[in-house]
């Protein structure tokens, strides 16, 4: 038996990955592989069946899962960013949350007859939605940027927000179905635990992480092993008190001060992903075949009134008072994808719900798959034409995203930004972006193809893709990551030092190496880094027909070094491929300071020499 649960697990930690990459493949929310993936095994073939294979395990799992799901999302709730990201999104996750609700619950409770306390719970469960179904589907439908940011940031903070409103409300439920006389008194505790032992928990921690008390190797693993701990001993000292705790330890940590999360929400997010894939294709694996179909029309009528009622309500009321026009809000309306975390939530409390005996329990999670289906379904497949038709989709990304925050990179950077340009520098250097903080350059710390990055990375007008890095081992993987996202063609770097050397051309494709060849051939990472360090200047020069290319060579020399063009009000990189420069043009490019002090120096002699001959004729004409 042992063996078997072994072999199993193994089997869907293969799974979880072949749709992970599917859905990175197919520019799908990887939801909608995982969901088929458990439907096929298990309703369908019956060839997975978690109850009998892993028994009373099985329900330790899920709860452990979920408890480090709601952790990790907890942990991106920073007070101070929703603020940062304007009313709208304030709003959503505040208003919105309660007018959803409002909306949903009701209709659960009139249209599939269910109780009051199991369609409070419902309604709950499924007002998130989630930055893995958001991110995937703005990348493939690509509105304009304040649209995109709005709806991504909404993803990452009603996360939280929803699982602690469910939370609460399944607290109640289990306090309130005892039939006891101490019902406030029960629910008091809970919520006292939950919130004391939770505040507790995530001081202590943020202090432990503040003062460095524990090795750097140690820090994510203590601080998983400590959430588990506390988790079990929260449920211990009060029945279902946990998963309240751990989502106030993880808020708590995220907005203590002087409290960097930023390795440990790398790390939880890495096994956030790996428990998200596991947990979906099992709990998928679990709906009766006859389930869903047994909801009948009442379930089609609440996915009904999530699409068409609940959601458009929330954002014309949220709107009120904010600068989101008429169209936006239309856009808005349509796009809001439910995810992992209303079904890993759902599953794990309809269990709870069932043992207890709580009647109309076992239709909880089918109607919570149906309305996750029908809403990453339908708007996958409608956004873009959607956005299309409200005039809501991004003009063509000129933006550019730099990966290397050297100094030559945020010179290049402001000398863009300076032009209309949107650029972006991402570096895990702490200095390097702290100088780009300084020079008004929008930037992002970490490393640009991390889990992190996928969520707080916003590339909404962002084009092309520049590596001027020095960080040799990482820059293939940054290529090869937004190579996928961009289009080959839309990625390029320069040369490190060791790029060029016979191993390197033996491990890398020859796609790389050409586009790795920034500016010229001959240009390296260390050749830049070099001129910088010798007070080169990033010049912009205007090319026409009274002053072409050929005569910006013979002013600077051929030691000047052409980076990118502007026309149009597009930017153009130059690469080894470009061969020859057109009139019409704004040219940027790199001086030595060499070259630049020999062209003040002719340009001194040369107005010396010119009034010289306007002092002689002048001399002449008086002696005459």
């Amino acid at each position: 038996m042992v063996e078997k649960i072994t072999a199993m697990l193994a089997f869907i930690g293969v799974l979880s990955l072949i749709c992970q990459w599917l859905g990175w493949l197919y520019r799908l929310p990887a939801i909608l592989p995982l969901l088929l993936c458990g439907l096929l095994l298990g309703p369908v073939l019956n060839l997975l069946q978690p109850d009998a294979i892993f028994g009373d395990l099985l329900f330790p799992i899920i709860s452990l899962g979920v408890a480090v799901i709601l952790f990790e999302g907890a942990l991106t709730l920073n007070f101070k960013e929703i603020k940062d990201h304007g009313r709208m999104v304030t709003h959503l996750v505040s208003v919105g949350t309660f007018i959803t609700w409002g909306c949903i619950a009701p209709a659960a409770h009139y249209m599939l007859g269910f109780e009051w306390p199991l369609a409070l719970l419902f309604g709950a469960l499924v007002v998130v939605t989630g930055p893995t179904v958001i991110v995937p589907m703005l990348r493939t439908v690509r509105p304009k940027a304040q649209l995109a940011n709005i709806l991504r940031w909404e993803g990452i903070v009603i996360d939280p927000i929803g699982a602690m409103l469910a939370v609460l409300v399944f607290e109640y439920i289990t306090v309130s179905s005892d039939q006891t006389s101490h019902v406030l008194g029960a629910l008091g505790s809970m919520l006292g635990i939950g919130f004391g032992l939770g505040a507790l928990a995530g001081y202590s921690v943020g202090i432990i992480l503040r003062r460095n008390l524990l090795p750097h190797y140690l820090t994510n693993t203590a601080v998983l092993t400590i959430m588990l701990g506390i988790f079990v001993s929260s449920n211990l000292l009060q029945e279902e008190s946990g998963l309240l705790t751990v989502t106030i330890m993880g808020i708590w940590l995220a907005n203590m001060r002087g409290v960097n999360i930023a390795d440990i929400l790398e790390f939880k997010e890495t096994l956030t992903v790996l428990l998200i894939s596991a947990l979906f294709i099992l709990l998928a694996a679990r709906l009766d075949s006859h389930a869903m179909l047994d909801l009948g029309w009442g379930g089609i009528g609440v996915l009904l009134v999530v699409l068409f009622v609940a959601r458009p309500l929330s954002v014309w009321l949220s709107g009120i008072g904010t600068s989101v026009d008429t169209n936006d809000k239309w856009f808005l309306s349509w796009v809001a994808p439910r995810g992992i975390v209303a079904a890993a939530v759902s599953s794990l409390f309809a269990i709870k719900l069932e043992n207890r005996g709580f009647e109309g329990a076992g239709a909880l999670v089918p109607l919570v798959f149906l309305i996750i289906i029908g809403t990453v379904v339908f708007q996958s497949l409608t956004a873009r034409r959607w956005a299309k038709w409200l005039g809501v989709k991004a003009d063509t990304a000129e933006g550019v995203l730099i990966f290397g925050g050297s100094k030559f990179a945020r010179e290049f950077a402001k000398m863009l930004v300076a032009k209309g340009i949107k650029v972006i520098i991402a570096d895990s250097n702490w200095d390097n972006v702290r100088q780009a903080r300084m020079d008004n350059i929008q930037v992002y710390f970490g490393n640009p193809v991390s889990e992190h990055a996928e969520t707080y990375l916003d590339l909404s007008g962002i084009g092309r893709v520049l590596i001027l890095s020095p960080y040799q081992q990482l820059n293939p993987v940054v290529f090869f990551h937004f190579q996928d996202i961009f289009g080959a063609e839309k990625v390029f770097g320069v040369n490190t030092n060791d790029a060029n050397g016979g191993s390197a051309r033996h491990q890398l494709s020859e796609s790389y190496l050409r586009r790795m060849c920034l500016f010229s051939e001959k240009v390296s990472y260390s050749r830049l880094h070099s001129l910088m360090s010798r007070d080169a200047v990033i010049k912009s020069t205007n090319i026409t027909d009274a002053f072409t290319y050929t005569n910006f060579r013979e002013r600077y020399g051929e030691t000047v070094i052409p980076l990118a063009y502007m026309k149009g009000g597009k930017v153009f990189v130059v690469t080894a491929d470009t061969k020859d420069l057109p009139n019409g043009i704004e040219l940027i490019s790199l001086i030595p300071k060499e070259a630049m002090e020999q062209h003040q120096q002719k340009a001194a002699e040369e107005n010396e020499r010119k009034k010289n001959v306007e002092v002689v004729p002048k001399t002449v004409g008086q002696s005459g």
